[in-house]
């Protein structure tokens, strides 16, 4: 605390407009902060953290396989039809879907942008 409190008394202090000003991790500041981006790596990152839970919450099961009974096997059945008509309706959205469209479609509308 000492040389925290001399620091400040006796410490020169010149602030230029580099100090003053905001930072910006390096990069120069972007005229439209909000710029569009694809979301795809995201969903698939959460979809990842979701199937991989589902192992952990398994994992109890499969050591205690014997002692569970039906009536344990009976819930974990109807956990995994759970994640299964999750699964399939992600799949029939088209949640996992990394096609040339999507790519072409945003280059498409940038050439129009640049066109116009």
């Amino acid at each position: 605390m000492i040389l925290l409190a001399l620091n400040l008394i006796f410490a020169v202090h010149r602030p230029d407009s580099e100090k003053i000003t905001a930072y910006e991790c390096g990069f120069s500041a972007i005229p439209q902060t909000r710029s569009p981006f694809s979301i795809q790596f995201y969903v698939v990152a959460i979809l990842f953290l979701v199937f991989d839970l589902e192992l952990v919450l398994i994992y109890p099961f499969a050591t205690t396989l014997y002692q569970v009974g039906s009536y344990g096997f009976w819930i974990v059945i109807l956990f995994f039809s759970i994640l299964t008509i999750g699964f399939v309706y992600e799949i029939g959205s088209g949640a996992l879907k990394f096609t040339a469209t999507a790519a072409s479609k945003a280059t498409a509308s940038n050439n129009t942008k640049i066109i116009h």
